[in-house]
């Protein structure tokens, strides 16, 4: 492959490339690290009530990249969700999109369970519930890639959302309002409106440089 079309591969789907390789190093780092200092890390990077109420910034960023389960599996989801929503949005948008499915997805599931355990309905142990994982980000892209990707992109992430649903169970506990299952609905509702919004915001981008470009000609 010429290094001018590998560049441009690179720069237009950059966002996709570089979450795909944080999440590649962060499950080598994972893998190789023993039992006491991966318990560690994950108490440290959990997006628990406890680490985002003194560490938001640093556990919301490092969450992200760190699957405990299917370690093989998630390059492959990463890649099948995260490129069709590129080709979408763009870098930037795609970058908010996904970032905004991840923060809230986690604020909303993790602001429940703060509420539920100061009212008493849930143990306060609950407070460090270990939750990371990139899924929020992938489940954010995969709304964009279905609505709005090229026929590819949308088997592409077709395949993957029932990969979630069916394998990873990623809904499993909604109707008793489990972390997993309301962060993953909130992510992927978060992807769908915020998604529709930046994709109608870059078209009509698109079109008023295109009407500039025609009255310049003219």
């Amino acid at each position: 492959m010429p290094v001018s079309l590998s560049r441009s591969l690179f720069s237009r789907y950059a966002v996709s490339w570089v979450f795909l390789a944080g999440v590649c190093v962060a499950e080598i780092v994972y893998v190789l690290l023993p039992a006491p200092d991966r318990a560690a890390l994950l108490g440290w990077a959990s997006t628990s009530v406890h680490n985002l109420e003194h560490d938001p910034v640093g556990c919301l960023v490092v969450s992200a990249f760190i699957p405990t389960e299917f370690l093989l599996a998630w390059p492959v989801l990463v890649v099948l969700a995260m490129f069709g929503a590129n080709h979408v949005l763009g870098n930037w948008r795609t970058a908010v999109t996904c970032a905004a499915a991840h923060v809230i997805g986690t604020s909303v599931s993790e602001g429940i369970v703060a509420y539920r355990v100061a009212a008493g309905r849930l143990p306060v142990a609950d407070r460090f519930l270990i939750d990371v994982g990139p899924s929020y980000v992938v489940v954010g892209a995969i709304a964009v890639a279905l609505l709005y990707g090229t026929w590819l992109a949308r088997l592409a992430a077709a395949l993957d959302f029932a990969l979630l649903i069916f394998v990873g169970q990623i809904f499993s506990g909604l109707s008793h309002l489990q972390v997993s299952a309301v962060g993953h609905l909130t992510a992927l509702t978060v992807g769908a409106v915020l998604g529709t919004y930046l994709v109608r915001q870059r078209q009509q981008k698109a079109r008023s440089l295109l009407r500039h470009d025609s009255a310049s000609s003219g």
